[in-house]
């Protein structure tokens, strides 16, 4: 796999698990419509009304993949053992980057470590002072945000579907790290 805009394409194994974060148009496209038609993860994904053809999955790589050179950064297609195992990263909204991880099932145990490798490249990597995540109300975020220091941040909508949205900052994030002696 080739590396994103200075962010290697491998990153250290975490948990005994080689974590690869590589560019969307690099997996195959029927993983990735399985992906996004999986119907646990879709209950998650209002936006996602209908399964994904291919036709419809090829065209949502292409604008995930956009992204990257409109903004600088963007979703990963994110690797497990050199395995597929779900989508994730950033996308510029009107106040900043917002966050998100959808993994497939069988990976959502990996879900952390993942997070924690996107958060730190957020914060470093790309410099954000903050990052929001926009959950639907098909969530229950209570464990999940607090966990990661995310608090509440309003409501947002998109495409039609309102979602509880939630922001981390710089400080918040590296108060965090240094209590659990994280690298960076």
């Amino acid at each position: 796999m080739r590396s994103v805009k200075g962010v290697p394409a491998t990153v250290t194994p975490v948990a005994d698990h080689s974590i690869t974060l590589a560019r969307l148009p690099e997996v195959g496209i029927d993983a990735v419509t399985a992906l996004l038609s999986e119907p646990r993860n879709a209950r998650h994904m209002p936006l996602a009304r209908e399964p994904f053809t291919t036709e419809a999955a090829t065209q949502w790589v292409t604008d995930k993949d956009w992204q990257w050179q409109q903004n600088g950064f963007g979703p990963w297609a994110i690797l497990v053992d050199d395995e597929f195992a779900g989508w994730g990263g950033f996308q510029a909204e009107r106040d900043g980057a917002d966050f998100a991880l959808v993994l497939d099932p069988r990976y959502w145990g990996q879900g952390q470590a993942i997070a924690r490798i996107a958060l730190n490249y957020g914060f470093s990597l790309f410099g954000f002072d903050s990052v929001t995540i926009a959950l639907p109300y098909s969530r229950t975020p209570g464990r999940v945000v607090a966990r990661w220091g995310f608090r509440p941040d309003g409501e947002i909508s998109h495409g039609g579907s309102r979602f509880r949205q939630y922001r981390l900052d710089r400080k918040a994030w590296a108060q965090r790290r240094s209590r659990r002696d994280e690298p960076a």
